[in-house]
């Protein structure tokens, strides 16, 4: 069994899972799946994923030290934690099958509040089931690890910039045992609260657990994303913020940029939202322009960028956070977050682009409007197009 415990999924995800219990609890959204790797026939792997989400479903149960956990953050209400006890993944919101080209088709359709938790899981039993079908060069993987290690010591001993970064790889790492093996190399050999810069913790809440490291998340796209069927679309993400800060009352502040374009995120994360949240996270686009007009937003608020973070997060290596590390050293705070880079990278072997994605919410389509073209997703474009309209409108008129 590949998932063997409920808390295998990102921080993030229960986050937002406590956020909609306490919001919006009868919300029904869709959520559908696409590989954005060319030419990946799914058909010989198909029978093994929907046997190990059923798996998921029908043996998974929330135990009792897990809630524990989760509970000793301190961020998790009691109704949380007495929901989490009787919570189970229902298999009848999820249907997964190949079609004649060998194409996956992951259509997930149900509560909201039952459904977030799909979405981590089922992409790592996707890319598990591949992934080791293709390589389990462990060895030549653990040694790439360590040539990461060495490569941020080499960059503390040369700069003295103590760079930091959290582990985001759990949705497409190669498997449950690459993430921990990661994990365990990084803690030992390049362990921030020990040796003062490397990694700083992890977004999958089971390993935390099991090693002692800080679960790290906030908001994913998602949430941004069903506020636009909620509310008034060209009040959609002052609408998700302001319910973020209503529901953690200025913990876990850091907020998500690229739901609609850069432009419309600075025009609604005005000088309310820039001193309320604690700083921004970068998932698309160019990570220097981006930087360089998050510092320009600050400053034009008079706000010290020296007191504010930005989180790059997009298909980061090693060597990218590195390099944005030194250019916005005393600029701006910046750590990473790195998923795939960490948890998939075996010798001649390239891991699957997958995801998972919100498109309706209350049966009207939601959209992400990436900065990077490519990853905007959507069932209809002809609403894509309507929210550009709207967010283009809402901002002339400022």
């Amino acid at each position: 069994m590949i998932i063997e415990s409920m808390i295998d999924n990102d921080w993030y995800k229960f986050t937002m899972q406590q956020a909609v219990l306490h919001q919006h609890p009868g919300a029904v959204v869709e959520y559908q799946f696409k590989c954005r790797t060319e030419n990946i026939d799914f058909r010989a792997y198909v029978d093994e994923i929907i046997k190990e989400v059923n798996k998921m479903c029908t043996q998974l149960r929330f135990q009792k030290d897990e809630i524990e956990f989760m509970g000793d953050t301190g961020l998790f209400k009691p109704d949380t934690l007495q929901f989490w006890k009787i919570f189970r993944y229902d298999y009848s919101f999820i249907h997964i099958r190949a079609d004649d080209e060998g194409t996956l088709h992951v259509h997930i359709k149900g509560p909201w509040i039952h459904t977030i938790l799909f979405e981590i899981p089922v992409l790592s039993i996707i890319s598990e089931v591949y992934c080791k079908d293709n390589t389990v060069d462990y060895e030549g993987a653990n040694k790439r690890t360590m040539a990461k290690i060495d490569l941020i010591n080499k960059f503390y001993a040369d700069t003295g910039i103590e760079f930091v970064f959290a582990e985001f790889g759990g949705r497409r790492r190669h498997s449950v045992q690459a993430q921990r093996n990661a994990l365990t190399l990084f803690k030992e050999y390049c362990y921030a609260p020990t040796h003062g810069f490397g990694l700083v913790g992890t977004s999958n809440p089971m390993f935390a657990k099991e090693m002692g490291l800080i679960p790290i998340g906030t908001m994913a796209h998602e949430w941004l994303q069903a506020h636009q069927a909620l509310y008034r679309v060209e009040e959609s993400q002052v609408m998700a913020f302001e319910h973020w800060a209503k529901e953690y009352r200025g913990d876990l502040g850091i907020a998500l940029s690229d739901v609609i374009c850069m432009k419309a995120f600075l025009y609604d994360f005005d000088m309310y939202f820039a001193k309320l949240f604690d700083g921004t996270r970068h998932d698309s686009g160019d990570p220097y322009q981006y930087g360089e007009q998050m510092i320009k937003h600050y400053n034009s608020m008079k706000i010290a960028p020296t007191t504010k973070t930005i989180v790059f997060s997009d298909g980061l290596t090693i060597s990218d956070a590195l390099n944005l590390a030194k250019y916005f050293h005393k600029r701006i705070k910046n750590s990473a977050g790195i998923g795939t880079h960490i948890t998939n990278d075996f010798p001649e072997f390239k891991a699957l682009q997958l995801v998972l994605k919100m498109v309706t919410c209350n049966g009207r389509p939601v959209a992400k409007i990436s900065n990077t073209t490519g990853k905007t997703m959507s069932n209809d474009d002809g609403y894509v197009q309507y929210l550009k309209d709207t967010f283009n409108k809402r901002v002339q008129l400022r």
